[in-house]
């Protein structure tokens, strides 16, 4: 059974609409399953669709495989139709666009989601198949759909599917890079996506004639790639296909393995440590920290009370030391045990605490104990703003970075 991921807040919005090459067609809804559609956008550079889908009760929004150079596009939408995003969601990592999911993060708000196969570190939840993302009163279901890559996903909303790259009208995506498979993609196709109801709406990753949706029934009937054919006849027409190498697959795939936090140009000072003269190693953002940790350099260390982890949300993998603990914020006399503990594989330590000073002081013990140990930047939860409120103004989780809750 899947696992549900949850949003709370926002407020409302009365209708539905399609959005293609940036001109909006409306379509007034009722609050009916056959009424309700996504909002589609066209990148016309990679022909990739980008979808919003939003809870007319909340105005809690969620968008599907964003592109970068449309991000001043999608918040525009986002600001005149009132709605609020709070999910960011990845169908595959993209070799022929950058994704947006990562500034969405940041500027948005939203929590960043992808398939857990598809080594997406930088994604807060890690979708497996039947996984549900929850926005207002409206939920996403993940399926695994493996093929195009070992990790592909698609999404059912209501009597919508969201195929990504793995079913495509008359089409399917290639599978002859990034662990692709066409027998996966044969199985995917045929077993999970036309094992929906016929009437479901197939909303596609792309389209490169300037259709915009079709049907699980037209597709099961009609998709001049797989309709009709066993799975040795699928097999022989994908490998006779010879496509070419997509142009921006080496840029593309890395900084998409990232949410499309780039390390270079303007994502390059983000990416750099900051040498300080505070008697410790020096200052990390939380998404260098995160990348130093899933290649293996570095050891993430939660230096919060046991309470903040168990009530406000802790990172997976995290070595909990506590700098202070209750009751009464005493210093926690088994730091230096701990933390030297934890560097005992030679990594150097990147210290984790609320928002940036406890872990400062935690740094600078550990490295007075001979350690390298870093503070990172902003901590879990960021400054408050001006309402007094966290996790608007930086910190792990506005980066859209793994978290959990207990």
């Amino acid at each position: 059974m899947g696992q549900a991921w949850v949003w709370a807040g926002g407020d409302a919005v009365a209708g539905a609409m399609t959005v293609v090459h940036c001109k909006i067609r409306h379509h007034r809804a009722n609050d009916t399953a056959s009424t309700m559609k996504p909002i589609q956008l066209f990148d016309p550079a990679s022909s990739t669709y980008t979808y919003l889908l939003f809870d007319q009760a909340s105005r809690e929004a969620l968008i599907i495989d964003p592109v970068d150079e449309q991000i001043e596009r999608d918040l525009a939408v986002l600001h005149e139709y009132g709605l609020r995003l709070v999910w960011a969601v990845e169908t595959h990592a993209h070799a022929d666009h950058i994704t947006s999911a990562g500034q969405l993060a940041e500027l948005a708000g939203a929590r960043t989601a992808a398939p857990l196969g598809c080594g997406i570190g930088t994604a807060g939840v890690q979708l497996q198949h039947g996984d549900t993302l929850r926005f207002g009163a409206e939920t996403l279901q993940a399926l695994h759909t493996p093929g195009h890559t070992a990790g592909s996903m698609s999404f059912v909303w209501r009597d919508h599917v969201f195929t990504g790259d793995t079913l495509l009208i008359q089409g399917c995506g290639r599978t002859d890079f990034q662990s692709g498979s066409a027998s996966a993609l044969y199985h995917s196709i045929t077993r999970v996506l036309f094992a929906l109801p016929e009437q479901t709406t197939v909303w596609p990753g792309h389209d490169y004639q300037g259709r915009s949706h079709s049907s699980i029934g037209q597709e099961k009937a009609g998709n001049a790639r797989i309709a009709g054919k066993s799975e040795a006849e699928f097999l022989a027409t994908m490998a006779a296909l010879d496509l070419p190498r997509p142009r921006r697959i080496d840029e593309a795939v890395p900084a998409n393995l990232s949410s499309g936090l780039r390390h270079d140009a303007d994502g390059a000072l983000l990416m750099q440590p900051r040498p300080t003269q505070a008697g410790y190693a020096g200052d990390v953002s939380p998404p260098l920290a995160w990348r130093w940790v899933q290649a293996g350099e570095a050891v993430l260390v939660d230096v919060r009370t046991d309470a903040e982890r168990e009530w406000v949300g802790f990172v997976p993998g995290g070595v909990p030391v506590a700098w202070k603990q209750w009751p009464g914020m005493a210093l926690n006399p088994q730091f230096d045990q701990a933390i030297q503990q934890a560097a005992a594989g030679g990594k150097k330590l990147v210290l984790l605490c609320r928002s940036g000073v406890r872990s400062i002081a935690a740094a600078q013990r550990a490295t007075q104990l001979g350690l390298e140990a870093f503070n990172i930047l902003e901590g879990f939860e960021g400054d408050p703003n001006a309402q007094a409120q966290r996790g608007q103004l930086g910190g792990w989780r506005h980066h859209g970075l793994p978290w959990r809750q207990h």
